[in-house]
């Protein structure tokens, strides 16, 4: 369907016209296992299997769903991918995705302005396996050509990034990746495909945390990863055996919340920006990291590359930790909470949430200062949020601090 606007897509791609029943809704398929006709039906269903040949049906729970194909066919298609695979968690994507790539000896690049677990993940976990791992600058090319070795699978990053919304100039990052035959793999959780699509650009795979915007109700847990049908068949196969799979029941919530993502989006688009703007100009905030801005680093990158620049709004204020916390508590419409994407704004001190175990120092390394505040714009009215944002900043008085 990538004739169609996404608009359209986002209700209509991966779905049958006919449906059981007659139904408008793809149905909850809740069963954990398939039953054949015969034994013959049974073979025909293996030697299918191990030709690689698609098939409309499954064997077992755990190696596919109908209702969970339908948003895995929707996903493809929104993000221009050939294929995709489902998950119970975005992190369980990212691990899976990269276990099946990478062994004993190999080496893995990843930015290190990005999601603490993803980076914990590849500097601990898979060190223990004896993977090795390159953390290098987020944008910094040189970096990125001195970092590569012999052993090198993976390049590993996120646009936009986590907390600071860092936007990778990506037909870059694949000339380098395909120079040296590397894989590139793309955190695509903050743009959507609504904003941007890095399969276009020649990216290998790209992978969501389905829980954020996709879902866009802060309802479930999921993540997927696309690309072609070749890797994404060798990510079923490790799924396969590791397990984490996606309930049909939270396919089902996913596929209902996709309907309305091309909505979501653009309406978070349009209230982050101007929230964006509201701050860049407030005597209170000290900084504001949002692409569409002139002075943030990757501005022209974004421009290019991005047709919406997503609802995260990350800004220090003119204050300490304390004082932080206090403009948070002064706040009435934002939840404090972690995660994004959802239908609800909410607001987190990046120094608490995810980052509270480590030292000042420790912390200010990774870039994550105490002032540091990430807003996930819901859909709320942008003058509400803005009316809000104002009497907790009049209330907060740096002085104090």
């Amino acid at each position: 369907m990538t004739n169609y606007h996404l608009s359209t897509q986002v209700v209509h791609a991966g779905e049958k016209r006919s449906k059981p029943y007659h139904a408008i809704a793809t149905p909850i398929f809740q069963t954990s296992t398939y039953t054949f006709e015969n034994t013959r039906d049974l073979i025909e269903y293996y030697d299918a299997s191990l030709a690689n040949i698609d098939l409309e049906r499954e064997e077992y729970g755990r190696y596919g769903n109908p209702t969970t194909a339908a948003v895995e066919a929707k996903l493809a298609s929104l993000d221009r991918g050939e294929a995709a695979r489902l998950f119970g968690s975005g992190m369980a994507a990212i691990t899976t995705t990269l276990l099946t790539f990478l062994s004993s000896g190999s080496h893995l690049i990843i930015t290190d302005d990005g999601y603490r677990r993803t980076r914990q993940f590849v500097t601990e976990f898979l060190e223990r396996f004896g993977i090795e791992t390159s953390v290098i600058p987020v944008g910094d090319d040189e970096a990125l050509q001195a970092a590569i070795r012999p052993t090198t699978e993976i390049i590993l990053t996120e646009s936009p990034t986590n907390p600071h919304l860092r936007v990778v100039d990506l037909p870059k990052l694949v000339a380098i990746a395909k120079a040296h035959r590397l894989r590139t793999i793309v955190d695509s959780t903050f743009a959507t495909p609504i904003n941007q699509r890095p399969l276009e650009f020649g990216v290998d795979l790209v992978i969501h945390s389905a829980t954020k915007y996709l879902g866009g109700h802060n309802d479930l847990l999921a993540g997927v990863v696309i690309g072609s049908k070749l890797l994404i068949r060798q990510i079923k196969e490790t799924q396969g055996i590791l397990g984490d799979v996606i309930a049909p029941h939270t396919a089902y919530l996913l596929l209902r919340g996709l309907k309305t993502l091309a909505l979501r989006v653009q309406r978070q688009n349009e209230t982050a920006q101007h929230i964006a703007h509201f701050l860049a100009h407030h005597p209170a905030v000290r900084h504001v990291y949002y692409p569409s801005l002139e002075d943030h680093p990757d501005h022209a990158i974004a421009i290019d590359q991005m047709s919406g620049f997503g609802g995260v709004v990350t800004f220090e204020l003119e204050t300490d930790f304390e004082g932080t916390s206090r403009f948070i508590d002064h706040l009435r419409l934002p939840y404090i909470s972690p995660s994004l994407g959802g239908t609800e704004t909410l607001v987190e001190q990046v120094a608490i949430i995810g980052y509270y175990d480590l030292s000042p120092e420790e912390r200010a390394k990774l870039g994550v200062s105490d002032n540091l505040v990430r807003l996930a714009i819901g859909l709320e009215a942008a003058e509400d949020l803005v009316a809000d944002l104002t009497q907790a900043l009049d209330k907060f008085d740096p002085a104090l601090t």
